[in-house]
């Protein structure tokens, strides 16, 4: 007898076991050192109160900072508001005790701003989007930056 499978898009509960099955597989090898996902999600403001960059980032089950987005409004670029984000938001996990930070960008975007805020390119992939590479960043935290 054969098995015949489907496949289907995802609803809500197919995402959420998918996730917990991945995460039950994972913790199985290697033990969470936090239960959640802690987000740190920041945004940050002008003197008229208006949005002009944000970061959202989070620690997940291994104390790893993960940067997802970093962004400050055209205009606003290159007057250290984006580094001022990322010292927050990197100090504000090394509180709640990650160890290291994530992240991947394009070479259109930040590779230069991180490489300058401390960040080591761990991989890329060249030709994604063509033209381009996406990169791979990570940087020990400690409490003596």
């Amino acid at each position: 007898m054969t098995d015949t499978f489907t496949i289907e898009s995802c609803n809500k509960d197919n995402i959420q076991k998918i996730v917990a099955g991945i995460n039950e597989y994972n913790l199985s090898k290697v033990p969470a050192l936090s239960d959640v996902w802690t987000p740190l999600e920041y945004v940050i403001k002008n003197q008229d109160n208006e949005e002009i960059g944000g970061v959202l980032a989070g620690i997940g089950y291994w104390n790893g900072l993960e940067i997802k987005i970093l962004w400050v409004k055209q205009g606003y670029r290159n007057k250290r508001i984006g580094t001022s984000l990322l010292k927050y938001v990197e100090k504000i996990a090394k509180e709640k005790g990650a160890t290291i930070a994530m992240l991947d960008t394009f070479d259109f975007q930040a590779e230069e701003f991180y490489i300058k805020n401390g960040y080591t390119v761990t991989g890329e992939i060249i030709d994604f989007p063509k033209g381009h590479k996406r990169i791979y960043f990570s940087k020990k935290l400690n409490n003596y930056d």
